[in-house]
């Protein structure tokens, strides 16, 4: 018999067991949102979000060498900093933190049958509150982890705030339709950058969930510079160092600027121009170029920590083990390849073609010169320093390749 008033079941993730919501129980049809009906948010899906957030803290553990204090402060159940506590190596103290009662007692309970109340500290408090409370110097955190539902903008500031000097902060966005492209002026509003819908919207998704971050930063003399990124289902996820310094700041803040991307020809660069007079038409055809940002233009992901991550998933007891070495796999494949990426299928409806393979296509893209990737980002997806003339041209031709062979 269940200790709460609602139906809960017993699931295992990772090394732990916990108690969760019976998610079935609260489904009244097929079209309903399961997590967001149950008294305790928990949302299964986001056990590869889970998975990848131990292999990065368990990176940043080794990069740091130093024992981490955690805060987990929008906790749901508490799966995720129950797993902090009991799989990362050199963890002092966990806090989990929800807004919500049953939540809080759902989670200490989860503590207890994992046998961590000796690390993890659970409190029913406002999020920003709890943060607040440890922005002092020597009580501040090593890490902090924000996943909400939604945006994650509400929380970045106090977070920042609670962040020790070379701490590591991560940050769930789950909007996507303004990050996207589908409601420009609500991703302008919450993120302070335009969107734009293109086939690489989800990369521009964490770019401007970057810049956000990195802005946000430099206002407290921080810079936050992102070691990792990921767009997985209906989220992207950004992890980035911080550093105090008004110098190191600013050096971040050179890294934001503008995507410009024409509809016509598909032409796209960057702009590095925090006050640009970027050119109106496309430098290829003259049709009238589109703009995103103001955004992050550096680096979304480093090679060396995401060849870390990658390396520790032996052992882990990770149920999810051949997705996530997957996706490690693409991640460390298109670490230092250029800006946005192009989708075969986009190109195909633009001139009305049939599909070719993407193999057939990377291999035409590199016996012509170009360096080509693939992208986690989207399966038909690649990156290539070639432009986007030669991209089409190259699709273009596999295409009837392709379709010739087929006869």
């Amino acid at each position: 018999m269940s200790i709460f008033d609602f139906p809960t079941e017993v699931l295992e993730e990772g090394r732990i067991k916990f108690l969760a919501p019976e998610l079935g129980a609260f489904k009244l049809s097929r079209c309903e949102y399961a997590p967001s009906k149950a008294p305790v948010f928990y949302n299964p899906v986001m056990e590869l979000n889970r998975d990848l957030a131990v292999l990065a803290l368990r990176a940043f553990q080794k990069v740091v060498k130093r024992e981490l204090t955690v805060c987990e402060p929008l906790a749901g159940c508490g799966v995720r900093g129950i797993r902090f506590a009991k799989e990362v190596h050199g963890i002092q103290k966990v806090v989990l933190n929800d807004i919500n009662p049953i939540a809080a007692k759902l989670a200490q309970h989860n503590v207890e049958l994992n046998q961590m109340s000796h690390r993890v500290q659970v409190l029913n408090e406002d999020a920003n509150l709890l943060l607040s409370k440890y922005a002092r110097p020597r009580r501040r955190f090593d890490y902090v982890d924000i996943d909400p539902f939604g945006a994650p903008v509400g929380y970045v500031d106090s977070a920042l705030r609670a962040l020790r000097d070379e701490g590591l902060i991560a940050l769930t966005a789950t909007d996507m339709a303004p990050l996207c492209g589908v409601y420009p002026q609500v991703s302008l509003r919450k993120y302070g950058g335009r969107s734009l819908r293109t086939e690489y919207c989800h990369e521009i998704g964490v770019r401007l969930l970057a810049g956000y971050l990195a802005s946000t930063a430099a206002r407290q003399n921080i810079s936050a510079r992102p070691i990792f990124s990921h767009s997985a289902d209906h989220y992207v996820r950004l992890y980035a160092l911080c550093d105090y310094g008004a110098e190191k700041a600013d050096e971040t803040i050179g890294n934001m600027g503008y995507l410009l991307h024409c509809f016509n020809c598909l032409h796209r660069e960057s702009y590095e121009e925090s006050m640009p007079s970027f050119p109106r038409q496309c430098a290829q055809c003259g049709s009238r170029l589109k703009s995103a940002g103001p955004l992050w233009l550096g680096k979304i992901f480093d090679t060396e920590f995401c060849s870390s991550m990658k390396n520790d998933i032996a052992n882990r007891q990770l149920r999810n083990e051949k997705k996530v070495s997957g996706l490690l796999s693409l991640i460390e494949e298109e670490s230092d390849s250029p800006v946005t990426y192009y989708v075969i299928s986009k190109i195909c409806d633009e001139f009305d073609l049939p599909v070719p393979s993407l193999r057939h296509v990377t291999s035409q893209i590199k016996r012509s010169g170009f360096e080509v990737s693939l992208t986690h980002f989207n399966r038909m997806g690649f990156r290539t320093t070639a432009p986007a003339s030669v991209v089409t041209e190259i699709v273009k031709k596999a295409s009837k390749q392709d379709a010739a062979r087929s006869r």
